[in-house]
């Protein structure tokens, strides 16, 4: 096995050569990933009404919390995968495998057994109305089903990208993807099954990307996995956790800024010419088409992981700076075109996900023109926060990717619409980008000047 890490193309390859083979599949395995609640809402959209994109978005928040965990077992096992190649140490990148796959199994289980019991209690926390309750109900209640299996699924999807198989990786998501689509519009418009047909095309999709995850266990490239890696180890488990937190308090986050937003949408709607369901449901088209963007952006900063992983375990300092500041150009570009897009065509992407009344439609648009207007700044914070968690800093990036979504968006939340009613919560987005954006600048240029980045003689080791 030293070999082959001596070997390993992460630490000589040309770096915009490695960006694109790791960044290009995980970018269409985030985006695939994405549609599973994508499609489910242009489709309900269009079977149901904008009263059941509402149920999904009050129901997302269950999703949400299950990928702050498998973020944070995946990136984390990920990160330790790499950094251990980088420094040789192949057996301990082999048990930080078993032991992440192992605590997603008894995650999954343990969490979906949670929410069967306390189901409706949690949609009600998440933002549900008397009228959105029922379809929220009917649709969490068959998705809870696939949650173990896409908390699984994964991990394994994130390590295999980290072991070299960025292609592999993206297989188990397309895959997965093709048949949510392919099964919608059968179980909703054939089957006439509503929210609840897609709640199953979305179920057995995430059951076939699991079973595909899994035949990769047994393909490992760098390291050989043995049946006494696969043990419950609590404190390795955490460890684990600890290098992906910041991933994953990203993902309770904005779990927490959902279920705010949600009910902050509600309450100032009601009071509004636009009614407590409109601001409700328009706010969740609008987060699930930034979710594409996000997607995009998510699997930029997936694709540098490796890269700037194991050249940190290997103290090749120049390539993780080179890796960073390329992927920040390749954000950049996306999330300006992006934004672009949203300003020309709002009406047009909003009618993708069904169709509304005027006022449903005066909302959106405006929302979805001053919500998203600042993303390029957003996208900074996102990739610079998982900088420090791929080099092992891990609760500097957990700070960092809080500063948006935590320290500033729920405060500014709350304040501007006391002050501008219905209309300030249009600006609490962007203005929550750019103070992310100020403190993101300050911190990374404090790393490039301070630490091992800055070409000085090493001061800290990496965490064992």
């Amino acid at each position: 096995m030293s070999e082959e890490n001596v070997e390993n193309p992460l630490g000589y390859e040309k770096i915009s050569t490695l960006l694109r083979k790791f960044a290009v599949p995980g970018i269409i395995a985030m985006v695939v990933n994405s549609i599973y609640n994508i499609v489910d809402q242009i489709f309900i959209g269009w079977g149901v009404g904008y009263l059941g994109n509402a149920a999904t978005n009050v129901a997302f928040p269950v999703t949400v919390i299950a990928f702050a965990v498998f973020l944070s077992l995946g990136v984390g096992g990920a990160t330790r995968y790499s950094i251990y190649l980088g420094e040789k140490r192949t057996e301990d990148a082999a048990k930080v495998v078993g032991i992440a796959v192992t605590a997603a199994v008894a995650f999954g289980i343990i969490y979906a057994a949670f929410v069967f019991i306390f189901l409706k209690q949690m949609l009600f926390a998440f933002g549900a109305t008397d009228e959105i309750f029922k379809y929220a109900l009917q649709y969490t209640s068959i998705t809870n089903i696939g949650l173990p299996f896409i908390v699984i699924m994964n991990v394994i999807s994130h390590t295999a990208m980290a072991d070299g198989s960025p292609k592999y990786s993206m297989l188990i998501m397309v895959t997965g993807g093709i048949i949510n689509t392919i099964l919608d519009p059968i179980f909703i418009f054939v089957f006439q099954l509503g929210v609840a047909g897609a709640a199953w095309a979305t179920v057995i999709a995430q059951i076939v990307s699991f079973s595909i995850s899994v035949v990769y266990l047994k393909k490992f490239k760098r390291v050989t996995l043995k049946k006494e890696y696969f043990r419950l180890n609590l404190r390795q488990a955490m460890v684990t956790v600890k290098y992906g937190m910041s991933q994953g308090l990203n993902q309770c986050a904005m779990c927490l800024v959902m279920v705010c937003m949600n009910r902050t949408m509600v309450h100032y709607g009601a009071l509004s010419i636009y009614g407590a369901e409109i601001p409700l449901a328009a706010s969740g088209i609008v987060m699930k088409v930034n979710a594409i963007v996000i997607a995009v952006l998510i699997g930029i900063s997936q694709g540098m992981q490796p890269i700037i992983g194991f050249n940190y375990g290997a103290r090749k300092y120049d390539r993780v700076k080179k890796t960073y500041f390329l992927a920040i150009e390749c954000e950049l570009a996306i999330t300006i075109i992006a934004v672009i897009c949203f300003h020309l065509f709002p009406e047009y992407i909003l009618s993708i996900f069904g169709k509304g009344d005027e006022l449903y439609m005066e909302f959106s648009v405006k929302f979805m023109k001053c919500f998203l207007c600042a993303l390029p700044l957003g996208a900074v914070q996102m990739l610079s926060s998982n900088l420090f968690a791929s080099i092992g800093k891990s609760v500097k990036g957990a700070l960092l990717s809080l500063t948006r979504q935590v320290i500033f968006f729920i405060p500014i939340l709350f304040v501007l619409p006391i002050i501008y009613g219905i209309n300030g919560l249009f600006w609490v987005g962007p203005t929550s980008d750019v103070l992310a954006f100020v403190t993101t600048i300050a911190c990374v240029i404090h790393e490039f000047r301070h630490s091992d980045l800055s070409g000085k003689k090493l001061k800290v080791a990496i965490e064992a």
